[in-house]
């Protein structure tokens, strides 16, 4: 898919968010769709299955080499940990007990968070369920890049620069851009995952515990997995600011490659997202798309009009710009 997209392309808009009269006008024609609403019942053992694999991993890897233990990490630990932050996102739509039981997503979230090694399971839902509420919002979607990351990563080597230091930035950002009180689940989350990494590092030795951290972190940079973060809503073609892929990849992401469909229908978790593309064909298949994530990543990277700065921002009506 080709590029569009200029520098001067990081602007205000105030152009309608496309997914909420999509959703409308989707289930005017299919009101079927709203059978796929509400909670997976195999998604909760999934995630416990990989949480298991990743803690049989420790212990198997408990004496390998710093050199095996990093090659290990990027192709193995940290893809399931980057699964389970994806797993983290279903669970942050109330996708693993559904939406009248709250307090178990967010245990769940608490247990999911473990192999990862840094808390941010509640953090996480604090700000994603606001970049869905006002998407492009140039203070409330904490997923736009600041006007100071589009000026200083703007170059190939920034943008590859950028790409390696996304968890970073990931982390940073909202607690800059738009800072909120802790709450009392998110210290409960601190102090779960500091008992956690405290007993791994106890019975397992500080190499696991660098190996379980490191894994997560490369695999939110340049890695093939992470290639969704910029394929999601980075304006490869101008005017659109959402893309779906339909690649192998999905498999391992709870689907969250189907980014058009969640977007319009968050309550549909990720295994049902491929039904609501089928249902609804005809509003899905024209879209620009994306075909490869790792196409994502070097594209990013070697194209002068892809970069942090093509994004859609929405100035909120009423503010001077």
């Amino acid at each position: 898919m080709g590029a569009h997209v200029s520098r001067t392309d990081f602007e205000w808009s105030y152009t309608e968010e496309p997914h909420a009269s999509r959703r409308k006008e989707i289930l005017a024609k299919y009101p079927q769709i709203k059978k796929l609403f509400g909670y997976d019942p195999n998604f909760k053992w999934v995630v416990t299955g990989m949480v298991l694999i990743q803690l049989i991993s420790f212990y198997l890897l408990r004496n390998q080499s710093w050199p095996v233990l990093i090659v290990v990490a990027y192709c193995f630990g940290g893809v399931i940990n980057h699964s389970l932050m994806l797993a983290i996102h279903e669970i942050a739509h109330n996708l693993a007990f559904g939406h009248g039981r709250p307090l178990a997503n967010r245990l769940f979230g608490f247990f999911a968070n473990l192999p990862i090694g840094f808390p941010f399971s509640v953090s996480f839902k604090k700000y994603h369920l606001e970049h869905h509420r006002y998407q492009g919002d140039e203070m409330k979607d904490t997923d736009i890049p600041t006007y100071l990351e589009a000026k200083l990563f703007c170059n190939t080597f920034g943008k590859f620069c950028w790409l390696s230091l996304q968890p970073f930035f990931y982390a940073l950002r909202p607690i800059i851009t738009y800072p909120k009180p802790p709450t009392k689940l998110e210290v409960i989350n601190v102090i779960i995952q500091i008992i956690f990494d405290v007993l791994v590092y106890y019975f397992l030795g500080g190499k696991i515990l660098v190996y379980m951290v490191v894994g997560s972190l490369l695999a939110m940079g340049i890695h093939p997995v992470a290639g969704h973060f910029v394929a999601e809503h980075y304006m490869f073609r101008k005017g659109y600011e959402t893309y779906s892929y339909y690649g192998c990849l999905n498999w391992i992401t709870f689907n969250v490659g189907y980014h058009n469909e969640h977007h319009d229908f968050p309550a549909v978790p990720g295994s049902r997202l491929p039904e609501v593309k089928k249902i609804a064909a005809e509003y899905y298949d024209n879209l620009p798309q994306h075909s490869s994530w790792v196409s994502v990543l070097y594209d990013f990277v070697m194209d002068p009009d892809i970069g942090p700065y093509a994004r859609i921002k929405r100035k909120r009506k009423g503010l001077d710009s």
